[in-house]
């Protein structure tokens, strides 16, 4: 299947062609035996996939955000758990290109472009919502880290963990090696969906931590302002998504043209020339079309701030437009994408359901995506910018959301 795109993001897909190819053919073998893919991302590192944003004078290959939502639509694609994986370290990526340019910006995004990558320690799963991981000077003077957190996405295949973490004042983002002594990664994550991402428990028992090693210090309460972040974080979801579909239709017809069978038909017959069929397929076709020209449509307006941004012409409301944006395309594509995985079933009654197919993979890990933040939430606050010109006022601060 084709979709119309640039010509960079057409050779960039070119040079991963047959990467997500290879990685595509076991999707459904490690979906049924639960086996973590930490070759597959061993591949994509070394393809230099996860450094595609950093900049070139820091070894990436400081590509285009729509070229780079193009690409990962088609991961998305072949595996979707991969995107996700991946997602933390792409948006510590975006987060250090909005940074002042220092020393440690830099530090930190040739560490990227070599190669190496960064998950997540950030969320919790108390009684109620904070920052109980704390960051203090022990006897002796030195930074210690101990607490534990949830949801860290990707961590149990990464290189650093950003972690969020407090000392009574204020919050600090600390970057801390995998397996530095003391930090504990553990694959407990018990969604029926995207299951294979590493979404499970991290805990810091004492760790060392060298002063630099704190990047910055926020306040998690406040609202996050000025930057793409919010949007880059949420776009990215909507790319695995976007890809999802893409798969539901290409099972779709994988499923469709070799069958025999048509209920309600006595011998041999072809439901590939079944115009009921035919409507199905074409259903599919079009909200994965949909959903992906919806998806880069935001990476372009991104990618236009970024430049209003360099130019020195981006203001505060510039930057919650994009937000609002990019919550109306969230509205959109989720239930676009809901629809697809479900309407796949509709090409070949009670045989689709086999085991041996997982198709049920693709509306699992939709519903699982589309449940990582509360859609409804994000629909009020489009009305209350649209009636009100009020921004919305989640509460990220600059940490990871």
């Amino acid at each position: 299947m084709s979709t119309t795109a640039n010509a960079s993001a057409h050779a960039l897909h070119q040079r991963f062609s047959d990467l997500f190819e290879l990685i595509g053919k076991d999707a459904i073998a490690r979906e049924a035996e639960r086996r973590l893919p930490f070759e597959e991302v061993r591949q994509l590192k070394e393809a230099g996939f996860s450094s595609l944003r950093v900049p070139l004078a820091h070894g990436g290959a400081g590509v285009s955000l729509e070229d780079y939502f193009y690409l990962l639509i088609r991961l998305g694609e072949a595996e979707s758990n991969l995107p996700q994986i991946l997602r933390v370290n792409a948006g510590f990526t975006e987060m250090l290109l909005e940074r002042k340019d220092d020393a440690d910006t830099r530090r930190w995004l040739e560490l990227i472009g070599s190669g190496k990558t960064f998950g997540a320690a950030t969320s919790e799963r108390n009684a109620a919502t904070g920052n109980s991981v704390l960051l203090e000077r022990d006897g002796n003077g030195h930074l210690r880290l101990n607490g534990e957190k949830y949801y860290s996405t990707g961590t149990l295949y990464a290189d650093w963990i950003l972690v969020r973490a407090h000392d009574d004042v204020s919050d600090f983002i600390v970057l801390v090696p995998a397996d530095a002594p003391g930090v504990e990664r553990v694959d407990d994550w018990d969604g029926f969906g995207q299951r294979l991402t590493g979404s499970g428990t991290t805990r810091f028992d004492n760790v060392l931590v060298d002063d630099k090693q704190v990047l910055d210090r926020y306040h998690s309460s406040q609202p996050r302002r000025n930057s793409i972040l919010t949007s880059f974080y949420q776009t990215f979801h909507l790319a695995a998504l976007a890809g999802i579909a893409r798969a539901a239709l290409r099972d779709a017809v994988v499923f469709t043209r070799p069958r025999t069978r048509t209920f309600g038909v006595p011998g041999n017959s072809s439901p590939r020339e079944n115009p009921l069929v035919h409507r199905v397929v074409g259903r599919l076709a079009s909200l994965a079309w949909s959903a992906e020209q919806l998806t880069l449509a935001v990476a372009r307006e991104q990618d236009a701030l970024h430049a209003a941004r360099r130019a020195g012409t981006v203001t505060t409301e510039d930057y919650d437009a994009l937000d609002i944006r990019t919550f109306e395309t969230q509205q959109i594509v989720l239930g676009q994408v809901l629809e697809a995985t479900t309407l796949l079933f509709e090409v070949g009654g009670a045989s689709a359901t086999s085991e041996t197919l997982r198709l049920d993979r693709h509306w699992r890990n939709a519903r699982t995506l589309a449940s990582h933040n509360p859609a409804i939430q994000r629909e009020a606050a489009i009305g209350n910018y649209h009636l009100n010109g009020l921004p919305h006022d989640e509460r990220f601060g600059n940490g990871y959301a």
